[in-house]
């Protein structure tokens, strides 16, 4: 973090709430692990705190569970997407409806330990706005695992964003005047953890040891997470287009290497085909090259024709477990009503 803007950290008192925003989508063998678990947490909090759970359009019984949760407990506060917008939507949603002083970004797997949030409070009453966890070392995961999360990591830093914080997925603390500035930023395709470092702010991170799933499978394949990362580069950064500049020139050295051979060999007498070899050769990597950098500038249209759009970000079909929010909803429904009415 040397090479990041230096910021003079003042400190402040500790949150008087705290809201936690945990996507789901097709979560229901984990959710009886996940309530037992943040109960227990919430129990022990020494301020308010609110969880905002936000259901992504899952197929299984995750609403039924969630809703369930929501009915026993006053905590906790439900957004049923009316579809799956992805992760970093969902997350957005929550991010929109927190009501806390300092907002906890985590998954639903239990993955990252809910003890680490104490060490992320801590850094936040030393003056720093976003507190990130940096995972030290993950458990109960394959080598091919390991490996491959290591080059995700570091091309989402070589593609994304070179200031994009290592080995760090989105379990992590914001402060509400950072929040603030992030909830500026309504871009269409939506790569959460590069514009929470882009935002800026006193930015540090809290060490901690990944855990297993306690129950169900991950969402994320290696194909997946390469697709994550092409995407989140396309999305947040300029480099894909410089990538296809460099193709270009690669190609164009091909060609001058074609063309001088081509030249030795007619001034040397070297038997060749004539121009066979050299036509193919260099005509197959321009096309190529061409066609690759084509599929990138398509894949940037495609984006700004999606941000023209300007559709919102996502739609909640009903909340649960929050009577301010379904109080606010019938106080505008009966305002428009009353609007109609007038305007007969």
């Amino acid at each position: 973090m040397s090479d990041l803007t230096r910021h003079v950290c003042e400190p402040r008192l500790p949150p008087a709430r705290i809201s936690i925003i945990i996507p789901c989508y097709n979560e229901e063998p984990v959710i009886p692990f996940l309530r037992r678990e943040l109960t227990t947490f919430l129990d022990a909090l020494p301020c308010k705190s609110e969880v905002i759970l936000v259901n992504d359009g899952s197929r299984d019984n995750t609403l039924t569970l969630l809703v369930e949760w929501a009915q026993e407990d006053p905590r906790i506060h439900i957004l049923q997407l009316s579809r799956n917008f992805g992760q970093d939507v969902a997350t957005t949603a929550g991010l929109d409806h927190a009501t806390g002083d300092a907002v906890i970004l985590m998954d639903s797997d239990l993955q990252d330990p809910l003890h680490a949030i104490y060490g992320m409070i801590e850094q936040y009453c030393a003056g720093y706005d976003v507190v990130y966890g940096e995972r030290e070392k993950r458990t109960g995961e394959s080598p091919f695992k390991l490996l491959s999360a290591w080059l995700f990591y570091r091309l989402m830093r070589l593609l994304a964003y070179r200031d994009l914080p290592a080995d760090v997925g989105n379990f992590r603390l914001i402060s509400r005047p950072c929040l603030d500035a992030l909830s500026k930023m309504r871009e269409s395709h939506r790569f959460l953890r590069g514009m929470i470092a882009w935002v800026g702010f006193p930015q540090t991170s809290v060490i901690y040891r990944r855990e297993s799933r306690v129950a169900g499978v991950t969402k994320y394949s290696v194909g997946k997470m390469l697709l994550f990362a092409w995407s989140a580069a396309v999305s947040f950064s300029t480099a894909p287009l410089n990538l296809s500049f460099v193709l270009g020139g690669v190609a164009g050295l091909f060609a001058i290497e074609e063309m001088v051979r081509a030249l030795l060999a007619h001034t040397m007498g070297w038997y060749v085909i004539p121009g066979w070899t050299s036509l193919m050769v260099v005509t197959s990597l321009i096309g190529s090259c061409l066609l690759i950098s084509l599929g990138i500038l398509g894949q940037y249209i495609a984006r700004i024709y999606e941000q023209a759009k300007a559709r919102p970000l996502y739609l909640v079909s009903r909340t649960y477990g929050d009577p301010r929010k379904v109080l606010e909803g019938t106080r505008e429904s009966l305002l428009a009503l009353q609007e109609v009415h007038a305007s007969r």
